[in-house]
């Protein structure tokens, strides 16, 4: 299992990542992301592609407003959904949230009640 995924659907090619050093003849010293760490850096010509840069590759972001402990609080923006969820002998109301700095696709279903205790301002 390379880079988190396995089986027939998983991508061939990983990145792109910018080239730090050449090693030696035939080898390069990628910058891997945090979520890589546990792989090497250094990798055989032959394992590497050449980028061909497209715009849809580029990420539109908001600047987040830091605390002074590097975090941030995640803020409901809108209510997208309702739904009841029934379980044998109860019923569960949810609502699919939107959350600030975050695109549709990320909307998550969470519990009205805890949503309502927490966000009064949405209802």
């Amino acid at each position: 299992m390379w880079f988190g995924k396995k089986g027939k659907l998983a991508p061939w090619f990983i990145g792109p990542f910018e080239i730090l050093e050449r090693v030696g003849i035939v080898a390069y010293r990628l910058a891997l992301p945090p979520s890589l760490s546990e792989a090497y850096n250094v990798f055989h010509v032959s394992m590497l592609r050449k980028y061909h840069p497209d715009p849809s590759h580029v990420l539109q972001y908001e600047p987040l407003d830091l605390r002074t402990d590097i975090s941030f609080k995640e803020m409901p923006v809108q209510i997208l959904d309702r739904r009841v969820k029934q379980l044998r002998n109860k019923e569960i109301a949810l609502v699919k949230v939107l959350w600030q700095y975050h695109g549709l696709e990320e909307a998550t279903w969470e519990s009205e009640d805890d949503v309502r205790a927490l966000y009064p301002h949405l209802f």
